[in-house]
């Protein structure tokens, strides 16, 4: 397939659609460790009952994934992204395995020993999230938008397959003798091996694929240094003497501030609300444990909905002012669950937590398919960084807030 670029020479587009399926899967093995963790929740709560796991560990984690995302954003201009992300995914399925391997040397016992170790890995999924997700929106930022648009998908994709494995494994093992530990450990083997797909995929498959050679080229001929080495293992070479002028980050985050608080402000609602208040702040109801497991899934399918609602070209939010106003709207999601959690029933929370799921992915994808048009290749993969920077800033302080729904909990 050959379409025209903007001054109108035909370029070769072939393996568009295999790198749209490549960013998907790459999408999903960005978070499917991080996601497993959140969806093994219930196995941790037996474990470790007082220490609030969901809230203690998606703080443990975020620290080190926006304080790497920063260091590695300040210097992206530098870094060989082919090793960055390579690296990232390899640190994802080593950790992951590592899970499997504390959880077997204590027998799924509890105490602070396991608990400590546990915290540790989820340190590194933080510091591995930063490497592989700056990394690979810095990448897409200057192809195609439907490549960001799938690898986003991906990252919605991989909380729907957590979850919709987390209740397979559960529902097979239930009436077994440990039955919650042993659909916990396959549950863990098969993310690690979606990790390892991912280190082959993003290592000798994507950068083969025409289009994205095309795109990369186009980017080091624009000065961008961190698609050298990805093109030279497929035998192309670049200059390096080429003299870059780029736009400040500076003013770049001038130029893209409300899209970069936006970006902000969606995953500080999200991670106020989501995990720790549907674990811990919704009460008993008729589904009982598995409540908070189908809360989980409707959140993760409607977040995946939402982003691949911005596919149908007419229901693409592009209005900077209406991106804004819709992502300030979100904040009446606060007093909602707040009311809902008190006074209504599982079905009205279930709603609700699909609607959450549904803006979040919807906005994040408008937002990160708009801001890099208009820009350089070495321009976009500085605003791609940033972005993701804002993003996981959010999460942090999230998470943070998230704490505050325990306040007059007499359990905590």
């Amino acid at each position: 397939m050959k379409v025209a670029n903007e001054s109108g020479v035909d370029v070769n587009h072939e393996g568009r659609y295999k790198a749209i399926f490549v960013c998907w899967v790459l999408g999903l093995g960005s978070l499917v460790a991080w996601n497993s963790m959140l969806t093994i929740g219930d196995y941790y709560y037996e474990l470790f009952p007082k220490y609030h796991p969901s809230r203690v560990l998606t703080l443990v984690y975020q620290p080190f994934a926006v304080g790497t995302m920063a260091i590695l954003a300040c210097n992206e201009a530098k870094i060989n992204t082919r090793r960055r992300n390579i690296c990232g995914y390899a640190l994802f399925f080593i950790s992951t395995f590592l899970l499997i391997v504390v959880d077997l040397a204590t027998h799924g016992n509890g105490g602070v020993v396991p608990y400590i170790g546990i915290c540790v890995l989820v340190a590194s999924f933080g510091v591995a999230d930063a490497l592989v997700q700056g990394g690979m929106v810095g990448d897409l930022a200057f192809m195609l938008p439907e490549f960001i648009q799938s690898f986003m998908a991906g990252l919605a994709g991989s909380g729907v397959l957590t979850s919709g494995l987390r209740l397979v494994t559960r529902a097979a093992f239930d009436k077994t003798d440990h039955g919650l530990r042993k659909g916990t450990l396959l549950f863990l083997a098969i993310s690690a091996f979606s990790e390892f797909i991912c280190i082959f995929l993003y290592a000798f498959v994507f950068p083969k694929l025409p289009i994205v050679k095309h795109f990369r080229k186009k980017a080091a001929l624009e000065g961008s240094k961190t698609v050298a080495s990805d093109l030279a293992a497929v035998g192309i070479e670049t200059q390096s003497d080429q003299l870059v002028v780029r736009m400040s980050k500076k003013k770049l985050i001038l130029e893209n501030i409300d899209y970069a608080l936006g970006l902000y402000l969606i995953y500080v609602i999200t991670l106020s609300i989501f995990p720790g208040f549907l674990y811990e702040n919704t009460g008993n109801h008729q589904l009982g444990t598995w409540y908070p497991l189908v809360l989980m899934a409707m959140y993760n399918v409607l977040d995946l909905v939402g982003r691949c609602i911005p596919l149908v070209k007419c229901l693409n939010l592009e209005s900077r002012k209406g991106i804004f106003t819709s992502i300030i709207a979100r904040f009446l999601f606060i007093p909602a669950f707040y009311f809902t959690a008190k006074y209504a029933d599982q079905g009205w929370m279930i709603m609700l937590t699909s609607l959450l799921g549904l803006t979040n992915g919807y906005l994040t994808v408008c937002v990160l398919t708009a801001a890099p048009k208009g820009y350089k290749g070495p321009e976009q993969n500085a605003l791609g960084n940033i972005l993701v920077v804002f993003l996981l800033g959010g999460i942090f302080s999230g998470v943070a807030l998230d704490w505050l729904w325990l306040i007059g909990n007499r359990s905590f």
